[in-house]
C-alpha cells in the first residue's frame, strides 16, 4: 500500500518501523516540529522525524493541517491509507477523506474506555485490570470512530506507564500489520455507547502524594506518573520523587515512615494500609533504590512524610 504515517513520539516508531518491514510504501513521514529540547533548548527532531531520516523517508511537519495548501499537499500525495499513532495534531475532515481508504489509529485502550491523549497513565490509576491496543478507523470525534481489531493485555500488579508504554507499542505495531494484511475482510465494528472515559492529559497538580488515601490509591498513583511527572512528597523542604513502589502490610499515622525499609503508612478506617517505597530521586539527583537514597539520605521510623 501507498502509506501515509503520522506520528511524533517514542512509541510511533516501532510502528514504522513495522510497516516498512512489512514492505509497504511509506511515501511521507507527518510527525510534531522540532522543539528546543536539553539544557541547550537546541532545537531536536522528535523520534519519528530521526527514525525517518534514518530510513531515508521523506519528513513533514507543519504547525496546522487546517489551511488549504497543507491539505492540498496532503491529498496530492495519493495515498491508499494513512496510519496516525499519536501524531499530536487534530485531521480535519479534509485531510481524513484525502487517503482512498481513510485514515487508521492505533489507540492504547480498550475504546471507548480511555479516549482521549493519556489512556496508558489513567488506566493504571484507576486500577484497571487489563488495557488494550485498538486499530479504529477514524472520524471527526475524539476517539469515537469504529474498532477493526483490539487485543487485551493485563496490566501488571506492578507495571508503570513506560513499561507498558513499550509493551503496547510493539503490540500496536503488529497489530497495524495484521490489520492492513487482511483489510477487505475485517467489518470495523461501533463503539458503544456504553463505557465511555476520557483520558484527559495529566496535570501536574495530580502529583502530590496525599497519604490520607487508601494505599492502593496511593500505589497506583506512584506507579501511574512514573517517570512523569513523578508523583511527589515533601520532607524538611526537599521535594522527593516517588517512582516505584508496592503494597505492603503496616498501620500508623498517615505518611508516617514505620520501618527501615520505608514503609509509609497510608489512608484511614477502611483505606488503611502501607506501601514500600522502592525508587525514589531528590531534586537535582538522578533517580536511585531505596537502599541507595537512605544511605545519602536517612528516612528512619517516624518519620513524617
Amino acid at each position: 500500500m501507498r502509506l501515509i504515517f503520522m506520528g511524533t513520539p517514542e512509541f510511533s516508531v516501532p510502528v514504522l518501523d513495522a510497516l516498512v518491514d512489512a514492505g509497504h510504501a511509506v511515501v511521507a513521514v507527518y510527525c510534531q516540529p522540532p522543539r528546543p529540547a536539553g539544557r541547550g533548548k537546541k532545537e531536536t527532531p522528535t523520534p519519528v522525524h530521526q527514525r525517518a531520516t534514518a530510513l531515508g523517508l521523506p519528513v513533514r511537519h507543519p504547525t496546522s493541517l487546517k489551511g488549504a495548501a497543507a491539505q492540498a499537499d496532503f491529498a496530492a500525495l495519493n495515498a491508499d491509507l494513512a496510519v496516525v499513532v499519536a501524531y499530536g495534531l487534530i485531521l480535519p475532515q479534509a485531510v481524513l477523506d484525502a487517503p482512498k481508504r481513510g485514515c487508521l489509529n492505533i489507540h492504547a485502550s480498550l475504546l471507548p474506555r480511555w479516549r482521549g491523549a493519556a489512556p496508558i497513565h489513567r488506566a493504571i490509576m484507576a486500577g484497571d485490570a487489563e488495557t488494550g491496543i485498538c486499530i479504529m478507523q477514524m472520524e471527526a470525534g475524539l476517539d469515537t470512530g469504529p474498532v477493526l481489531l483490539r487485543k487485551a493485555p493485563p496490566i501488571g500488579a506492578q507495571e508503570t506507564p513506560g513499561q507498558l508504554h513499550d509493551r503496547l507499542s510493539h503490540m500496536g505495531a503488529a497489530l497495524i500489520v495484521d490489520a492492513l494484511s487482511r483489510l477487505d475482510d475485517l467489518t470495523p465494528e461501533p463503539q458503544p455507547a456504553e463505557g465511555v472515559t476520557y483520558a484527559t492529559k495529566i496535570d501536574k497538580a495530580e502529583a502530590a502524594v496525599d497519604w490520607t488515601r487508601p494505599a492502593a490509591e496511593v500505589d497506583r498513583q506512584i506507579r501511574a506518573l512514573s517517570p512523569f511527572p513523578g508523583a511527589w512528597v515533601d520532607h524538611d523542604g526537599q521535594r522527593i520523587k516517588l517512582l516505584a513502589s508496592r503494597l505492603a502490610d503496616g498501620a500508623g499515622a498517615p505518611g508516617e515512615v514505620l520501618d527501615e525499609a520505608l514503609t509509609v503508612a497510608c489512608g484511614t478506617g477502611d483505606g488503611a494500609g502501607a506501601v514500600q517505597l522502592l525508587r525514589l530521586q531528590r531534586a537535582g539527583r538522578g533517580a536511585q533504590d531505596a537502599d541507595d537514597f537512605l544511605r545519602g539520605l536517612p528516612l528512619p521510623r517516624g518519620t513524617q512524610l
